[in-house]
């Protein structure tokens, strides 16, 4: 199984009820039911007000490198991340577990 986690950074000025990031959650929460690559999905805000913490995190898992290769690939992942590229920069980490 492969990790695929995300940290969001929400761009200066920008805020969770800015109508893009609305648009932009909704379509990342909807990819859990949606693509069948995703074996585990979660995503939420982050609660802390560390400097150092990111605003948004997706946490998902997938079968292997073929399987996230798909969902990394996949349309709907595509428009979302569209979407986010317009108010966010973000990082990314995959590890086998």
């Amino acid at each position: 199984m492969i990790r695929h986690l995300v940290l969001f950074k929400l761009n200066e000025g920008v805020r969770r009820d800015d109508p893009r990031v609305v648009e932009g959650e909704a379509a990342f929460r909807s990819l859990g039911g949606l693509i069948e690559e995703l074996r585990f999905w979660e995503l939420g805000w982050n609660i802390s007000d560390r400097p150092i913490a990111y605003d948004f995190a997706i946490n998902s898992a997938v079968e292997d490198a073929d399987a996230l290769k798909r969902y990394i690939e996949h349309p709907a992942h595509q428009a979302g991340v569209a979407l986010w590229r317009e108010f966010a920069t973000w990082v990314v980490a995959d590890y086998e577990f």
